[in-house]
């Protein structure tokens, strides 16, 4: 029997795991199921301790499945400071006069966009994924990356920009497992072939997908 994804705590005798999913309350926030964060010093405030400059309607979104490592951090488009003229100084953000001169400046600055996370995606210690960025299904983001461009499917990144290292499989098996989408499926099929979609091949994958079309 699977887990129920809006328990807080899957493993009891661990609180410092959490499911992301019931956790969150903010509408520019939004999280799939099964995804979790593992931290021992205050899991449950991922919100709000993980998720930085979240000021703007921006979105971050992440799918199903993913696995979040203590101190990754999601840097929103609110972190964006204005470089057109010869100061980075955000007077804007201390109101007033200072606010009154300058609004229109930063509500006039272009916008990096939502920052979209697959599924399946697993993040090292660490990781730290800047605003606007998309990070394809089944990646792995090493620990210590800085993400500051799009991730493809099933690439694992490292370093400062983060790089693409290697893929995890050929283009056509790639192919395989986005159509196959299993994240998708229903989880007491995700339950039966849990075994497989650990440690089977995307042939696999494709092969159970098939049979449930």
């Amino acid at each position: 029997m699977a887990p129920d994804p809006m328990t807080r705590h899957p493993l009891p005798a661990h609180e410092r795991v959490v499911f992301l999913k019931p956790l969150i309350s903010s509408p520019t926030i939004a999280v799939g199921e099964y995804t979790y964060y593992d931290d021992p010093d205050g899991a449950t405030e991922f919100e709000h301790r993980n998720v930085l400059y979240a000021y703007g309607p921006e979105r971050l979104i992440i799918g199903k499945y993913c696995a979040i490592a203590a101190g990754t951090r999601f840097l929103m488009a609110g972190a964006e400071h204005p470089t057109m003229g010869v100061s980075t100084f955000p007077f804007t953000m201390f109101g007033g006069e200072w606010a009154e001169k300058t609004l229109d400046i930063v509500t006039g600055m272009p916008s990096r966009g939502d920052t979209a996370v697959g599924n399946d995606v697993w993040f090292g210690y660490r990781a730290t994924v800047m605003p606007g960025v998309t990070i394809g299904d089944g990646a792995i983001i090493a620990a210590g990356a800085v993400v500051t461009a799009d991730v493809p499917p099933y690439a694992i990144v490292g370093g400062n920009p983060a790089r693409v290292i290697r893929q995890r499989f050929t283009d056509a098996d790639i192919d395989r497992l986005l159509r196959a989408a299993w994240w998708d499926w229903p989880v007491e099929l995700v339950t039966e072939h849990a075994r497989t979609i650990m440690a089977g091949t995307p042939a696999d994958i494709a092969r159970i997908a098939e049979g449930i079309r």
